[in-house]
């Protein structure tokens, strides 16, 4: 596909990765602050939810509603569950933005610009992507995290994250003649640096003992103490990471190996990186200062570039 450095046309390619998903936000209001039109997108997980959100003309509520988003709301809408296939079963957060109209009852073929979104059929080993039919559906598809989220039965396959396979889906973005392939990997091994606030969220928490006490085991199951300010300087030792966060860091690993290899089949013309250690997945509740991040680092990846 032949591009131009003048192009102001983009197609969007969202990784998995995801709360870090939310730094896509910023991405997004940074591409089109500068004059960028986003034409295409692909995405999988959270890349999938965003740029489905976008498509849809719903992102802007569904900022508005993230960013209000504590601890406690979070872990609202967790809806535990014991079965062999998935400890969360997603629906909860789904009911709720359906609720708020966050995700329209609508095709994918029906969205304003085309739009594909990646999951993987793990009982067909193959790649299942969605460029038509419920667009709630397929981002449910593939935003379900295996042995996190239950995955999800459709026809004879049963769907999990496309992360699994193509966490960046570089080749299922619609392309168009001249315009600039722009992908962001949520799942860089770059240093975090926090981005400045130019205000900060004040955050009603409930200090009920019993909810604390469960916020607490919470945050120690997924890792979220290893982001807290009195945690920057402590190094990470073989004691201080649980289940969920030796799962989740392998899941990394090998995502940034499957991203590396998608690059080199299609190297965007302009990749933003988001690292890695900027969240653990369910830090929803840093909204604010991920979608900041996102927005900071697609301006330094844009003035490098000349764009």
């Amino acid at each position: 596909m032949k591009t131009s450095s003048k192009s102001k046309n983009v197609a969007l390619v969202l990784s998995s990765g995801g709360a870090r998903g939310l730094a896509h936000i910023g991405v997004i209001d940074e591409l089109q602050t500068r004059g960028y039109n986003i034409t295409s997108i692909a995405g999988s997980s959270m890349g999938a939810l965003v740029g489905g959100l976008l498509a849809a003309g719903k992102l802007n509520d569904f900022r508005d509603w993230v960013i209000t988003l504590n601890k406690k709301d979070v872990l609202s809408l967790i809806d535990f569950t014991l079965t062999t296939k998935g400890f969360v079963k997603g629906e909860k957060v789904f009911e709720r933005m359906s609720k708020l109209n966050l995700i329209p009852e609508i095709n994918i073929e029906d969205l304003l610009i085309p739009y594909a979104a990646v999951a993987v059929d793990v009982l067909n080993n193959k790649e299942c992507i969605f460029q038509s039919g419920s667009l709630l559906k397929a981002i449910r598809a593939s935003i379900s995290i295996p042995s996190v989220f239950t995955p999800v039965t459709l026809n004879n396959g049963l769907l999990v994250d496309g992360g699994v396979l193509n966490p960046l889906p570089l080749k299922h973005v619609k392309r168009n003649n001249g315009d600039l392939l722009v992908a962001v990997d949520l799942n860089s091994l770059n240093a975090y640096e926090k981005p400045k606030l130019t205000k900060k969220k004040t955050q009603t928490e409930n200090h009920n003992e019993r909810l604390a006490a469960l916020v607490q085991k919470w945050d120690e199951l997924f890792g979220h103490t290893q982001n807290d300010k009195s945690k920057e300087k402590k190094k990470t030792t073989q004691q201080s990471i649980g289940y969920f966060d030796v799962l989740m860091r392998s899941v990394l690993l090998m995502q940034s190996k499957l991203t590396a290899y998608s690059m080199e089949i299609t190297p965007p013309d302009l990749l933003i990186p988001i690292s890695k250690d900027s969240s653990t997945v369910f830090e929803f509740y840093k909204a604010e200062e991920l979608i900041a991040y996102g927005k900071e680092m697609c301006s330094k990846a844009l003035d490098a570039k000349g764009l």
